[in-house]
């Protein structure tokens, strides 16, 4: 069935969800090429991406919500039209085509950065499972084994399994696209850890043997080539800041982010973000080179961040920005579209505020922050020797990496003697 787009869910429902979960009555709402603005009762205003697969096109058409906007005060007609099933749009047009064979839906594979394709079958017989993507079943690698149906998680669930240490390593062998085998197989652990290493070891000689590029590495030269061809100089600022650089952000020691901060001694401390250098830039070349000055950076940042899936203590920032004319929030949207449509990321963007900036767009993909953009000037300008208009945007490149290769775990994208290429090194 054909996915509604935004608009059309947004025509019918006439609420609006937000990303807490609070139902809005919509008011009035706009449509341009890309985007939709939303303007509630309450006072409220969204711009997002007009798509048919993003996050706010999903959560309308699961019909859920947490509460009601107490202000707003949704009637209970249009509280019951959104808890309905989303009709079919009638003038959806459906081709009906005769195959012998089931269809599998095709994973996008990103323009720029290709990850290569594992194939499914081990010459040697191996004992994993690759996902089937909208199939009931998956194919059993071992020689002679025939297809078994995935049970149901909670069936799964209680089937015992492999010790909880097993299980962490064979989901460290595997790959995106792999899955543990069904427990009610009794596959001996040995076997299949030996089998998973030997895979992952053929897996490194490929790359050695085919393009011998990391894909951190890879990235950024990827991204540097696209920048510098629409005009924009390459810069590479120091690692290590004066901590007064912090304070003048307005990180000061009463802030949260302060004491992520790795502190080398009581002046100096290794950067928690491009911005600094960015602004010192911005301040030299504006006698310098001519309107609009475009200038970019890519390189490492430190951060004492708590642990998880979608954060790292060092990672790679990739900041843009542009100063003068032509410093739009319409001028900052296209290029960030520009960038992630030659990544091949789908995303959506929506309004947020920080302590740093205050107004900021964040870009999303699903329930992940890929960036964060700002429409200058700001206060905090002056403090910098900044008096023109400017655009920037920051992103996290293992992020980006994440969403391109599916990653559960953003340490398989990130500097690491553990993975290489997202493929575990501990073999």
């Amino acid at each position: 069935m054909t996915r509604r787009s935004l608009e059309s869910l947004v025509s019918e429902k006439e609420v609006w969800l937000s990303r807490k979960g609070l139902l809005h009555e919509i008011k009035d709402y706009s449509v341009t090429q890309r985007y939709i603005n939303i303007y509630t009762t309450c006072g409220e205003s969204f711009s997002v991406r007009n798509s048919r697969r993003g996050r706010a096109s999903r959560v309308l058409r699961n019909n859920k919500y947490r509460k009601i906007c107490k202000h707003c005060k949704v009637p209970d007609e249009k509280i019951s039209k959104f808890l309905q099933k989303a009709s079919v749009d009638s003038t959806a047009k459906v081709k009906v085509v005769s195959s012998t064979k089931p269809s599998q839906s095709k994973k996008a594979v990103p323009k720029a950065v290709k990850a290569k394709k594992k194939g499914t079958e081990n010459s040697n017989g191996s004992l994993i499972q690759s996902k089937v993507k909208d199939q009931g079943s998956v194919n059993a690698i071992s020689s002679g084994q025939p297809r078994s149906k995935i049970q149901p998680t909670e069936e799964r669930n209680n089937i015992p399994a492999f010790t909880p240490s097993q299980k962490k390593r064979l989901e460290a062998l595997l790959m995106p696209e792999e899955v543990i085998p069904d427990p009610s197989e009794n596959l001996n652990f040995q076997e299949l850890e030996s089998s998973l290493v030997n895979r992952r070891k053929k897996d490194i000689v490929k790359i050695y043997e085919d393009d011998r590029e990391n894909q951190l590495g890879k990235i950024e030269r990827i991204i540097t080539k696209f920048f510098v061809d629409r005009g924009f100089l390459e810069i590479k600022s120091p690692i290590l800041i004066p901590i007064e650089y912090i304070e003048r952000m307005g990180i000061t020691e009463d802030k949260e982010l302060f004491e992520q901060v790795f502190k080398v001694d009581k002046n100096m401390c290794l950067r928690p973000m491009l911005a600094p250098g960015l602004y010192n830039h911005l301040r030299k070349f504006d006698k310098v080179l001519p309107d609009p000055i475009r200038i970019f950076e890519i390189g490492p940042c430190y951060r004492k961040e708590s642990d998880g899936s979608q954060h790292l203590e060092e990672f790679t920032m990739l900041n843009f920005c542009q100063m003068g004319s032509m410093c739009t929030r319409k001028t900052l949207e296209n290029l960030i579209d520009e960038l992630l449509e030659f990544m091949d990321i789908e995303y959506e963007i929506v309004s947020d505020n920080c302590h740093v900036y205050g107004a900021t767009i964040d870009v999303l993909h699903k329930d992940m922050e890929l960036a964060s953009a700002v429409v200058g000037p700001i206060p905090k300008d002056a403090d910098w020797g900044i008096t023109k208009p400017w655009i920037g945007a920051g992103f996290g490149l293992e992020r980006l990496l994440k969403v391109m290769h599916n990653y559960k775990n953003i340490r398989r994208a990130s500097r690491s003697e553990s993975y290489y290429n997202g493929i575990t090194t501990n073999l």
